[in-house]
């Protein structure tokens, strides 16, 4: 017979062996205590199982709770940082307290800054008269 690993495997053996040492239990008289202490083990073992499956689904249902919590104060978030800005103006340091990056402007590009460069289309090659 192989080996139980699993938890729920286990009770299941000792099941078993408890109620083999019950029907046998004239020729077994000597292990009574023992096996009685095993039926108080399994019993306890049980109880401890079913409150663990309990709180797993607790668990996963205050995780789903949790998860509408934060997807609605994201969206909180979001409206109040965006009436901050609109308040105090998008360029106001006052909104690094709020954790709003200002807009500080855009970084020049390489090269000449004051410069754009504007490329012109090459003009259309003329007709080679020696053809």
């Amino acid at each position: 017979m192989a080996k139980e690993t699993t938890y729920a495997g286990k009770l299941g053996d000792w099941q078993r062996l408890l109620d083999s040492l019950t029907v046998n239990a004239p020729q077994l008289a000597h292990l009574e205590g023992t096996r009685s202490v095993l039926a108080t083990q399994l019993a306890q073992a049980l109880k401890v199982s079913q409150e663990q499956v309990a709180n797993t689904a607790t668990k996963q249902e205050l995780s789903q709770q949790l998860r509408k919590l934060m997807v609605e104060g994201d969206r909180l978030a979001t409206l109040l940082r965006s009436a901050v800005k609109q308040h105090f103006g998008v360029r106001a340091e006052k909104l690094t307290e709020f954790g709003v990056q200002p807009f500080r402007g855009r970084a020049p590009r390489k090269g000449d800054p004051g410069q754009v460069e504007i490329q012109k289309p090459a003009p259309p090659a003329a007709a080679d008269p020696a053809r």
